[in-house]
């Protein structure tokens, strides 16, 4: 890559982005600035005035000098904030892996005690120091991104007093009681604590999301993409998020210079050209060195018509000769599609893609069952994945559910949301885009997001299951409910019997990287045929993991060599599946026949 050089960024760059951000915080009282606030300030700062190896080179010496008193004193304070109405004693809780103190912990009258409790992988050691009735303000976990965040309890100094907490920073703040068997992490709530200290059990637990360091983020954190963005539309992408048979969503990014988008379509073959024009909006990747913002362009076109060619142009391009295509449904029961699980933005998947393509040119879309990048947050990864696939998503739909990857850490999947555009159909309590359902000619696709909450979508699911007239219904969602390694007991007791009751075919799923493919199941037994139940699938679309595995006695398949995809053909009652590796080997196959 060119080494860039200082300053990092151009003055347009920063004058536009950085001198909004300073004049609206410089506006603020210190005591209402945020934490996000100082950071943005700073990291805008560094980029106008550090080069690429000083960024790289950050330590927690560097890093304290960066900062004001007054912004310390913001860092310190604004992270974590919440009122006690009586006297309190707060214990903070951090792990013994984090190799460097929180800065503020010490300095603000926090004193190691003796006590620790821990988890499967850590011991936290307890600080703790006692307050008055009024306001507790916490600082931040570090500047290098220690992936456990600590957490807290509170206790009232005297036994007597009812203690209630109140007005919290975090505003979403969950509280529970401390004991064994409590969580810590909502983003792993099967991590739970151990040998809490007898004195300690029952004080209010203050639970966090370990993804919470990303807030402060200095040390080891800017990255660069290898695909930045130009002038010139990239990363085209078509979805759904209406009809597939009367619809068409376009999706693609430009660098922030340009400020509208249009796309230019029609009958593939005519002359008679609509346009229609997009919705832009900014991405930002505060720690992407050479690509910090993008727009991202949506245009959405309605009333096709079924069984019809197009292609498009996005503007400025007027070359017809170089247009991409899609085409819509035609009204009978046959098609066929593929899908994936997990591919972690690999260049192998983008070659595997390829070859599916190749190997099957009428699929009609595709389908990634979650972990489509390492780190949902890290943008250059969503730009590998759009890179490696980019000759086969400007032409077929790409409909996916994210993974535990893509909502990382506890901190959400936002930029897999401003990524693609799906139905807005899903339940309450779950993010748009992440849940969603389509049909497609006599399929069902429920397309569920195992990342949140489950009993948020169990009546949803059945809302779906018992209003659709399909033939065929297929599940899509990242964790698979029966494998070898780590079962889920809640998908099984709220969503399975849902699959029973109203029939659902088949479940595909990734996260355990193996291929397994199951016998017809029932109220998780084994039955005769697929036609009395459930067919549940766990396949990988990179290299697997070489480990042993124990047995399943409902597998009927399994496989740890994989760069696998999944070809399904659907012809009116016959659905005929074959699972491919990388040689075009098929490796499994099976027909149902209703």
């Amino acid at each position: 890559m060119k080494k860039i050089n200082r300053p990092y960024f151009s003055l347009f760059f920063t004058g536009i982005f950085a001198l909004a951000i300073l004049a609206c915080s410089q506006s603020k009282p210190e005591s209402e600035r945020s934490v996000q606030q100082v950071m943005d300030e700073v990291i805008t700062r560094l980029y106008a005035t550090m080069n690429e190896e000083e960024l790289a080179a950050i330590d927690q010496q560097t890093a304290m000098s960066l900062f004001t008193e007054a912004d310390l004193e913001v860092l310190s304070t604004r992270h974590w904030v919440f009122d006690v109405n009586v006297p309190a004693v707060v214990s903070v809780m951090r792990s013994t892996q984090q190799k460097t103190l929180p800065f503020w912990l010490k300095p603000a009258g926090f004193e190691k005690t003796d006590l620790e409790m821990r988890n499967e992988y850590h011991t936290y050691e307890v600080w703790q120091k006692e307050f008055d009735k009024g306001t507790v303000e916490l600082g931040i976990n570090g500047f290098e991104n220690f992936a456990y965040h600590y957490f807290v309890s509170v206790a009232p100094q005297n036994e007597n007093d009812r203690l209630e907490l109140s007005n919290f920073i975090p505003d979403d703040q969950y509280v529970a009681v401390l004991d064994d068997g409590a969580f810590i992490y909502h983003d792993w709530t099967e991590l739970v604590l151990q040998d809490v200290p007898e004195e300690m059990k029952g004080q209010k637990l203050l639970t966090t999301i370990r993804g919470r360091g990303k807030e402060s983020h200095l040390i080891g954190a800017f990255r660069k993409t290898q695909f930045p963005s130009s002038a010139e539309p990239d990363q085209v992408l078509l979805t759904w998020s209406a009809d597939p048979s009367t619809s068409i969503d376009i999706q693609w990014r430009t660098n922030i210079s340009v400020e509208t988008g249009e796309v230019k379509y029609r009958v593939a073959g005519t002359t008679d050209e609509k346009a229609v024009e997009a919705e832009k909006y900014v991405m930002e990747d505060r720690e992407l060195m050479n690509d910090r913002f993008i727009h991202r362009f949506t245009a959405k076109i309605q009333d096709l018509q079924p069984g019809t060619d197009y292609e498009y142009l996005i503007a400025p391009a007027t070359d017809w000769t170089n247009a991409c295509t899609f085409s819509t449904p035609e009204t009978d029961d046959s098609f066929s599609f593929i899908w994936f699980g997990d591919v972690h933005h690999k260049k192998e998947f983008g070659d595997l893609h390829h070859k599916a393509e190749a190997a099957h040119p009428d699929v009609h879309f595709y389908s990634i069952a979650g972990d489509l990048v390492g780190d949902g947050l890290y943008r250059d990864q969503w730009d590998d994945l759009f890179e490696f696939s980019k000759n086969v998503l400007c032409n077929k739909p790409l409909m996916n559910v994210p993974g535990n990857h893509d909502n990382r850490l506890g901190l959400g999947a936002k930029m897999y949301r401003d990524m693609f555009s799906y139905p807005a159909n899903g339940p309450d309590g779950v993010p748009t885009d992440q849940t969603y359902s389509f049909t497609y000619k006599n399929t069902l696709f429920l397309m569920l997001d195992a990342t949140s909450s489950v009993e948020a979508q169990t009546d949803w699911i059945e809302n779906q299951l018992a209003n659709t007239k399909a033939t065929w219904k297929i599940a899509v969602f990242h964790f698979p409910p029966y494998n070898w390694e780590e079962p889920y007991p809640n998908i099984q007791e709220a969503w399975i019997p849902l699959f029973d009751k109203y029939h659902v075919d088949m479940v595909f799923s990734g996260h355990i990287h193996y291929y397994m493919r199951s016998k017809p199941m029932r109220a998780g037994e084994v039955v005769d045929s697929y036609n009395d139940g459930t067919v549940y699938i766990i396949s990988l679309g990179i290299p697997g993991r070489n480990q042993d595995i124990t047995d399943e006695p409902y597998a009927a398949v399994r496989e740890q060599d994989c760069w696998l995809y999944q070809h399904i053909r659907i012809e009116a009652d016959k659905l005929t599946y074959q699972s491919v590796n990388f040689d075009g080997e098929v490796i499994d196959s099976f027909d149902i026949q209703k």
